[in-house]
Parts: C-alpha cells; structure tokens; sequence
C-alpha cells in the first residue's frame, strides 16, 4: 500500500483539489506518500491528530516510518486538514481495502 502509486498519486490529486492553482502557486506541500504514512500511523494507533503530532515529533522510529525526517513534523491542524481534504470514509476504505487484499498477506 505504502508503495502504491496508483494510492499515491489520489491523495496527490486530492491534496491538489483543496484551492484552485495549489500545485502551481506557492510554496511546496507535503509529499503524498508522507501524508499517507501520517495518516495511516494515525488509523493503525487510533490517535487523535494531537497525539499523532507529539509521537511523530518525539520518535525517532516513527519519523523514519513516515519519511518526516529531520524535517519539522506537520501540526495537528495541518493533518486535521489533509484528513478532511482526503476524506474519512475514502482513506479509511483504501485502508481497510489494502489491509484485507491477499497481496498484504503474501508481500
């Protein structure tokens, strides 16, 4: 799932559809698979936006995990606002989807 590009490339687009002109005016977003991994680390722990800032911000593992880095970690508001743009039911059912698909159990 994480390596999806097909997965990748709807929450690129969806990211995209906030405001008009975004991919082209301004100043870079977040990449999409980093947006992915936040979102997904937040699902598999069922943390707030909060929690899932603070964790993210403190731990080295999870850092890696969802390729933030040595980058400043996004604040809750931002992943609150990735989560709307994404949509809940669309990001949960892609989870649910990626996590029952016989490729997960073989990979």
């Amino acid at each position: 799932m994480l390596e999806d590009e097909q997965l990748i490339t709807a929450v690129y687009d969806a990211l995209a559809r906030r405001h008009p002109k975004s991919r082209t005016r301004g100043r870079k977003g977040t990449p999409a698979d980093v947006v992915l991994r936040l979102l997904l680390l937040k699902h598999i722990r069922n943390w707030s936006y909060q929690v899932l800032e603070r964790e993210v911000r403190t731990n080295l593992v999870y850092r890696d995990f969802t390729h933030v880095g040595g980058a400043k970690a996004p604040d809750a508001k931002t992943m609150g606002r990735w989560g709307l743009a994404l949509g809940r039911r669309r990001s949960k059912r892609s989870i649910a989807e990626w996590w029952n698909s016989p490729k997960r159990t073989t990979s």
